[in-house]
């Protein structure tokens, strides 16, 4: 009996394997004919030629591993419940070995590639430490494994992921890569997420930021140092960096100055705000050049983290990566490799151990009382930090500008 039981278990198990490998087989077949019923068209519709077009696509196979797939006929993916997921504390974001590491590596390369970063700086007006930090925060300066084939990524992504146009688009552009020639199918190779190279560009910003700095004829940033640096650099540029500006300063704000005054749409000369009290953490005043320039307030973790006073290129800066920690990660790494120097000086509060349900609720609180936070995604963004501490000042409470379980009862 025993045995009997055994053989029908193994039985079950082999079945079971067999259906799912159909079900997939299946789903290989639906790729191939959407490859070339459904993709191919518009392709050739952008200049692609069939030759192009069939040599892209000879060797690609669908990449079941990557995350945030949806194979036709499989069962959806089971969406996580906004109580699940806590945002992180600011403070994880900055890890003080991770910096170090960065920034003593960054000084070495900032002097064995001096002449190519003085001529990107006389090009496009940047900074080298800047594009210096963000080669190191994207790819460890062209050194972390980039494991992915690139075609492989962005096909399995625009057939069967959650956001399948945004990867056909990046897939169109990635055919135009090829076709131009910059850099062999083999050798183009990214992330998981469909980012390329050392400066990790998506296609369509390697079509539209990419160039050319060594002079061989080929735009090409997996292997070339110069052309990855000065790509980095005409992308800041093309998105407005202004030369002769710093990103920011560390700043403190005085007790009896709002925090409800941070975000790109409050901007207002740095003398104004000096006039208000507020002063560089460092003792130093600001830059000549900076204090009838505009600035903006930014206090990420509102009165319970470091505070800052940041220039339009801050935002520049986010471009790269449309997130406030990225860019301060970025803008201190910099200060780091050209002048050594050290962790911001306010230290990170315990926040961020609530739930994104709780933030929900205290945005959609707030847009009840007409207030605008902003998106509404249980994550609180400048305008909910803003938003939050108006409310708190007009109800008599001291502004903190940043969710806390204590006002979950008084916002209702």
């Amino acid at each position: 009996m025993l045995k009997l039981l055994s053989a029908l278990i193994l039985s079950l198990t082999s079945f079971a394997g067999l259906s799912f490998a159909a079900s997939k087989a299946d789903v290989e077949g639906q790729f191939r004919q959407w490859l070339q019923n459904d993709l191919w068209p518009e392709a050739q519709k952008s200049g692609i030629s069939v030759t192009s077009f069939k040599a892209a696509f000879a060797d690609v196979t669908l990449n079941w591993d990557l995350p945030d797939l949806a194979p036709p006929g499989f069962p959806k993916a089971k969406e996580r419940k906004q109580s699940q997921a806590e945002f992180s504390s600011p403070g994880a974001y900055f890890s003080e070995k991770r910096l170090q590491g960065l920034a003593a590596t960054g000084r070495s390369l900032a002097s064995a590639h001096a002449p190519t970063l003085k001529r990107i700086e006389r090009t496009y007006g940047v900074p080298g430490p800047i594009v210096l930090a963000i080669w190191g925060r994207e790819s460890g300066f062209g050194r972390a494994k980039i494991p992915h084939p690139i075609m492989d990524v962005l096909a399995t992504k625009a057939f069967m992921s959650t956001r399948p146009e945004l990867f056909r688009r990046e897939l169109i552009a990635a055919l135009h890569i090829l076709e131009s020639g910059d850099v062999r199918e083999t050798q183009m190779r990214g992330s998981w997420a469909g980012a390329m190279g050392q400066p990790q560009f998506l296609p369509s910003s390697f079509l539209k930021y990419a160039v050319d700095f060594d002079g061989d004829g080929r735009r090409d940033i997996w292997n070339s140092v110069p052309d990855s640096l000065a790509s980095i650099a005409n992308y800041l540029s093309k998105k407005g960096w202004q030369g002769g500006r710093d990103w920011g300063f560390e700043v403190l704000i005085p007790e009896g100055v709002s925090c409800a005054q941070e975000g790109p749409d409050l901007a207002r000369p740095i003398t104004d705000w000096a006039g208000m009290g507020i002063a560089r953490i460092s003792g130093k005043a600001f830059p000549p050049a900076e204090r009838s320039a505009s600035g903006m307030m930014l206090v990420p973790a509102g009165i319970h983290g470091p505070q800052f006073i940041v220039t339009p290129n801050f935002y520049v800066i986010k471009e790269y990566n449309n997130s406030d920690l990225y860019a301060l990660f970025i803008g201190n790494l910099a200060d780091r490799i050209a002048s050594g120097a050290g962790a911001f000086r306010g230290e990170w509060g315990a926040v961020g151990n609530m739930l994104r349900s709780d933030v929900l609720a205290m945005q959609k609180a707030l847009v009840s009382k007409g207030y605008d936070v902003g998106k509404v995604d249980g994550l609180p963004g400048y305008k909910t930090r803003r938003s939050l501490g108006d409310w708190q000042a007009k109800n008599g409470l001291s502004a903190t500008c940043f969710p806390a379980a204590s006002l979950k009862a008084q916002l209702r």
